[in-house]
């Protein structure tokens, strides 16, 4: 099979060969597929055209009254560059003449951008806000559209087949609607035509979009240049690689040869490694840049619109790094210099149960992207629908592109394009005062009413409150009588705000946070109400446990129990959990560590459960249900025979059963067995470094955390317990 797998990819690349060889000596004339009738050439912008004919034939190019002549290459391929014009709306006709003569007709010079994403960005006039009146009125023939067809490929293709429509009623339907919308606006405003060139595809990530080069200019995104370099015939990567696998398989032959009639048995042949193996998927880097974009770099553009993200939505500041790869990518490859790129901000979704937080970080990525010279976003939190990914007015979207355009590249400086951005935060005795920037004549609500959807956050404000928002001019002033000292805030940090924050000229303000959070530990109401019975740095586990703080003897009655549980590991953002209950003890010695010694023993529900927690997941809130202990110093299974609600009896989780030894493996955990959590565990504790250590389910097979041996990836750790006094 290894051998079979090898000789597939040869022949693959040796058919490939024989196909580029017969195609460069063809005699006929080509040119790309997307080269047709009703096209759109950019204005004022030199006019590269190219194309395919036998090696050294000669090529004349003729368009209006200017013309170039050239010849083919040793390779079969031609180029010509035409001067560059002036708009025209009076058609003209294009003529590529060798061998033959090819005749492209009722061509226009006007403007021509280049729309790509995913679903959002593919998403037709025909399924949008009021479309059949849209569609109705589509009478624009100076739009033309080009879709460009669904082709991943391994390889960069240098052809694509794709025809130009002309905007009418018949069919404006199929253009993309955010295309169409801002063709529209700038086909009313610079009476030019307008040529919208849609090479997008519903449910994509931007990593097939990207190009390796773009890969390459990223350090953070190494790995996948480098999986993406090891993967293209002809690279260091991939010939060091291959010529290793043949070694390998050589000599495997050769003791295979050896075997053959003697008693000695053979190993398997080796694997061709995974690394060499061309990528599959249209989700894969470069597969759709190779298959839909590749074959349209050098056409000249005004600039690149782009709407996507839903399909990386979780990858937080991961995206801006692969969004500067796509951007720098096409910006290299296109040679137009950094030409304009405007993309639109994904708007709130309820995606199913999904930390809310997840969505406002993207959010935060994708404004990061604005770092990136000559980049434009278009905010949409109040025109999108929570219920439906697919937002159907599309009009708004696309009118607010244009109007990027028209400011930035058509020297419309009045209008204000972009919507307000946070500039500035000035933290002041009881309040937080925000600036902002491209107000558009001062911050205003959609409603009339106070702003929505600010939290702020301060030491010992137990996590972000939500805030009073005053507008002043372009300040917010931010209060709360929940957070004394506020030092941070939020703004519409979930994934179903529609905050009613507007500038001027009614554009929506995005998501945003600023200022120093407190520590996790500095929100909690530990000195006003929670006395420390136990302090203990986890890096001291052992046989013998050796607290820092053991005053049990100090807590005298008490009503509640707590217990806060903060980890880091080195170079990530510390985690924590709070977990408060009605006691099930008045005896504090035993709330701690339970070794043998101690004699602590507690498998039984909890009640009136608190809990907070920065890890996402963790279920929080007060009054919970659920709480439950699994607090033994002896081995434990998997049955569930204390019958705990939703627990498994094959799965180490919140409902196992402690055995023999008494002084054994050792269990310290804390669960909410109403929504499947360990809330956090420390087990096997005589292990020291390589004990068990976690907040919220582990990853892996046993959710309490057993078995994991993991205490050692933490930097820091530490557990303390606490007490209410009555």
């Amino acid at each position: 099979m290894t051998c079979f797998r090898f000789l597939t990819v040869f022949c693959w690349v040796f058919v490939a060969n024989i196909i580029l060889d017969v195609a460069s000596v063809e005699a006929e004339v080509k040119v790309p597929g997307f080269y047709s009738d009703h096209m759109v050439l950019q204005r004022q912008m030199p006019i590269r055209l190219r194309g395919w004919a036998d090696p050294g034939e000669e090529i004349t190019v003729n368009l209006a009254t200017v013309s170039a002549s050239t010849a083919a290459d040793r390779n079969g391929q031609w180029k010509a560059e035409l001067p560059a014009m002036e708009a025209s709306s009076k058609p003209t006709t294009l003529t590529i003449s060798g061998s033959n003569t090819i005749t492209i007709k009722d061509i226009l010079i006007g403007e021509v951008w280049l729309c790509s994403g995913q679903s959002n960005m593919e998403w037709s006039v025909a399924r949008s806000a009021n479309a059949e009146k849209e569609v109705s009125e589509a009478n624009y023939p100076l739009i033309r559209h080009v879709k460009i067809g669904h082709n991943p490929s391994t390889v960069p293709l240098e052809d694509v087949s794709a025809k130009w429509q002309i905007c009418s009623p018949e069919t404006a339907g199929s253009f993309s609607a955010c295309a169409y919308f801002m063709g529209r606006k700038l086909l009313k405003e610079l009476d030019v035509p307008i040529g919208l060139v849609n090479s997008s595809w519903g449910g994509t990530r931007v990593e097939p979009w990207t190009p390796p080069s773009g890969f390459a200019a990223v350090p953070k995104l190494a790995d996948i240049y480098s999986s993406v370099m090891g993967r293209t015939p002809g690279t260091d990567a991939f010939e060091s690689t291959l010529n290793q696998h043949i070694a390998a398989t050589e000599s495997w032959l050769n003791s295979a040869k050896q075997a053959v009639g003697s008693e000695v048995s053979v190993t398997a042949s080796p694997a061709f490694p995974d690394s060499l193996v061309p990528f599959q998927s249209h989700q894969d880097p470069t597969m759709l840049y190779n298959g839909m974009i590749h074959a349209l770099v050098g056409y000249p553009i005004r600039g690149a619109i782009w709407y996507q993200g839903e399909a990386n939505h979780r990858e937080g500041m991961l995206y801006y790094e692969k969004k500067k790869a796509l951007i720098g990518g096409w910006r290299e490859l296109w040679g137009q210099g950094d030409f304009p790129f405007y993309f639109v901000q994904i708007g709130p979704y309820h995606y199913s149960s999904e930390d809310p937080k997840i969505l406002a970080r993207f959010w935060e990525a994708q404004e990061a992207v604005l770092k990136v010279a000559n980049t434009g976003m278009v905010v949409i939190n109040d025109i999108a629908t929570k219920n439906n990914i697919h937002p159907p007015n599309k009009q708004d979207v696309g009118l607010r592109l244009a109007n990027l355009a028209l400011k930035n590249d058509y020297g419309m400086k009045d209008i204000v394009a972009s919507s307000p951005r946070f500039e500035a935060l000035k933290i002041s005795p009881g309040q937080l005062v925000l600036t902002f920037s491209n107000t558009g004549g001062g911050l205003k609500t959609s409603d009339g009413q106070p702003a929505s959807d600010f939290e702020i956050v301060g030491p010992g404000s137990g996590g972000f409150q939500p805030a009073i928002a005053k507008i002043v001019n372009d300040t917010v002033i931010l209060t709360s009588t929940e957070v004394e000292s506020p030092t941070a805030f939020r703004f519409a940090w979930n994934k179903l705000a529609e905050p009613n924050l507007r500038g001027g000229t009614g554009l929506p303000v995005g998501a945003v946070r600023a200022g120093k959070e407190p520590g996790f530990a500095d929100n909690l109401p530990l000195n006003d109400e929670y006395s420390l019975v136990y302090d203990l740095d986890l890096s001291k586990l052992g046989t013998e446990i050796e607290y820092d703080v053991a005053v049990p003897e100090t807590a005298g009655e008490f009503d509640r129990v707590a217990y806060l549980l903060e980890l880091q590991a080195a170079g990530q953002n510390g985690q924590g959990v709070f977990i408060s209950m009605d006691a099930w003890t008045t005896d504090a010695s035993k709330l701690a560590v339970p070794t043998l010694a101690s004699g602590a023993v507690w498998q039984t529900s909890v009640e009136n459960l608190t809990v907070q927690s920065n890890v996402e997941g963790i279920k929080t809130g007060s009054n919970l249900k659920g709480g439950c202990l699994e607090f033994w110093p002896s081995n434990y299974g998997v049955n569930n025979s204390a019958k705990v609600s939703n627990a498994s009896d094959s799965v180490y989780d919140f409902g196992d059963s402690a055995n023999d030894p008494a002084d054994g493996y050792g269990s310290m955990q804390i669960h909410n067995s109403v929504a499947r959590q360990t809330l956090f565990a420390v087990n096997h504790w005589r292990m020291g470094a390589k004990a068990d250590i976690g907040i919220g389910n582990s990853s892996g097979r046993a959710k309490d955390w057993t078995f994991t041996g993991n205490a050692d990836t933490y930097s820091k750790k530490r557990l303390r317990i606490f007490v209410r006094k009555k």
